[in-house]
């Protein structure tokens, strides 16, 4: 990785450059992040301080009811945790004869995100949750300024939302979406946060804010009991990984879209992309085509791990059914794939590096934007709708049904060299989170982009079929190249819930110390000391 002085893309920011850093997509949860490292805290400290923050500052794309997945290196190895949730376990596809809704309790599976912090604290944290939970209760107690991306965010999440439980009651103060530069306080927020804090979480599974959300869920129809959320329990669970050429990618094994990533980057090692530059249309048409490739795949075959029967990440990494299926791309022409056959058998991400060497890739999140739309009164609480990520498909790994894990679109992304960490870093943003994590990996370690570089760099977005939708800002010569490759190119803006995402890249720099970006689509920053 090269570090820049003259920009490529149109921010003009710098790599932010120290032994201590924190990326994130909301500046006050950055500086939480870096408060609790300023008081000895180490990575995974600030990691929970930081997503604590993000979900009073950011509830936009997360919350105290949202599910979280993590990647770490202790200074020793790499760990991987899946804190996703499951059905609740009165689900079946019988209850849902008009497939999963994508609001209310219907679509509200199990909370794991508190269950991700009360784990990472115990296992590797130095200060306790008391501690690092402290910013984010000063910011749901005393009130935070309200960020521009943000405030659009909420109000479009208004309009979709507005009549779901508890959601008006909780963010709609005076009956409507804060704007920029207001002041937000969410004061049952403060309270779930000092009760998580004081009890190590169980409050949130099996206490008093436990409780709270149970009653509500049953007189809102849902199916949640006290014993689906005593069950919650996160699961290290490890990584899967794939080289190009010296260098890792890793990430959380499926229920997770991860493995897409893997699957793209295995079949372009056997193509000409090394020969080409990152803004070269051929560049750009293989990685589209590699990805459509994984993701017919992903689709047909990835589930809950315990569900892949037939098909397991195994056989989707297998080399030579990589090889087959990129032998499938053609550099001349866009084609719509299908998924092969291989052998049987709303979101916020956050990345941290302390100057001890750990380093932390975080990402939990509602789903869509404020996910379900239900909030439990008087908590704080705005519940996920990851049960949205199930089908009723019959025979498919991925079927609803009671105790399972959905598919999820949120993934850590991390990245080894010679058997040492390198970067921690993901993105934001629904689908195009795994198709993201091959394009910032690409540019950093393939052709040399500094993180804010390839933080900056126009993105493209595989849609389906032959639909791409590509940024403003990537060159005409670019966008008219694919339209005569048949590619369906849709050009556009930047301005949605999931659209180009949200990236944010932690960098190990030779010498030591880190390299942080943080992606100017969002109201992110890079910070450190």
């Amino acid at each position: 990785m090269r570090l820049r002085h003259d920009p490529v893309y149109p921010s003009r920011r710098s790599p932010v450059l120290a032994e201590n850093v924190v990326a994130t997509s909301q500046p006050l949860a950055t500086q939480a992040g870096l408060t609790i490292l300023q008081q000895g805290g180490n990575a995974v400290d600030a990691a929970i301080a930081t997503a604590a923050a993000l979900t009073v500052v950011e509830p936009t794309g997360n919350g105290l009811g949202s599910d979280a997945f993590c990647i770490l290196w202790d200074g020793k190895q790499l760990h991987g945790l899946n804190a996703s949730g499951r059905a609740p376990a009165a689900w079946s596809p019988e209850r849902f004869p008009d497939g999963m809704p994508q609001h209310g309790w219907d679509s509200v599976t199990v909370p794991g995100a508190v269950s991700a912090w009360v784990e990472l604290s115990e296992r590797f944290g130095k200060l306790g949750l008391a501690t690092v939970l402290a910013p984010a209760i000063r910011y749901a107690e005393e009130g935070f300024i309200v960020s521009p991306v943000i405030a659009t965010l909420w109000a479009k999440g208004a309009e979709t939302l507005g009549k779901q439980p508890g959601f008006a009651e909780t963010f709609l103060p005076g009956g409507r979406a804060p704007k920029a530069g207001e002041r937000f306080r969410n004061p049952g927020a403060a309270r779930t946060l000092r009760a998580i804090a004081d009890t190590k979480g169980r409050a949130f599974y099996e206490g008093e804010i436990a409780e709270e959300i149970i009653a509500f869920s049953q007189a809102n129809g849902g199916a949640m009991t006290m014993e689906d959320l005593k069950a919650q329990k996160p699961d290290w669970c490890g990584t899967v990984s794939q080289s190009f050429d010296d260098v890792e990618l890793h990430e959380i094994p499926p229920n997770g879209q991860g493995i897409a990533a893997l699957m793209a980057l295995g079949m372009l090692q056997h193509t000409s992309i090394r020969d080409h530059g990152p803004d070269d249309l051929t560049a750009v048409h293989l990685q589209i085509e590699a990805i459509k490739l994984a993701y017919a795949d992903l689709h047909a075959f990835v589930a809950d791990r315990a569900h892949m029967t037939e098909v397991d990440e195994t056989a989707l990494l297998d080399p030579e059914y990589l090889e087959s299926r990129a032998a499938l791309i053609a550099e001349d022409k866009a084609q719509d794939f299908g998924p092969g056959a291989p052998k049987r058998g709303g979101t916020v991400l956050l990345n941290v590096g302390d100057a001890s060497g750990m380093m932390v890739s975080f990402i939990q999140s509602n789903y869509a934007g404020f996910g379900s739309g239900v909030a439990v009164p008087g908590t704080g609480v705005s519940m996920q709708n990851r049960g949205f990520g199930f089908t009723t498909k019959e025979g498919h790994p991925n079927r609803v049904a009671g105790g399972k894990r959905p598919f999820h679109t949120i993934i850590p992304g991390f990245a080894m060299k010679n058997g040492q960490p390198l970067m921690a870093f993901g993105m934001m943003g629904g689908p195009i989170q795994a198709q993201g994590h091959m394009q910032l990996l690409l540019r950093t370690e393939l052709w040399d982009q500094d993180v804010q570089t390839a933080a900056d760099a126009p993105r493209w977005r595989m849609i389906k079929g032959l639909d791409v939708a590509c940024e403003p800002s990537m060159a005409p010569e670019l966008l008219d190249g694919l339209k005569a490759l048949g590619h369906q190119v849709q050009v556009e803006a930047p301005d949605n819930a999931f659209g180009f995402g949200g990236a944010q890249l932690v960098h190990r720099l030779p010498e030591g110390g880190f390299a942080a970006g943080s992606d100017p689509r969002k109201d992110g920053q890079a910070a450190g000391f």
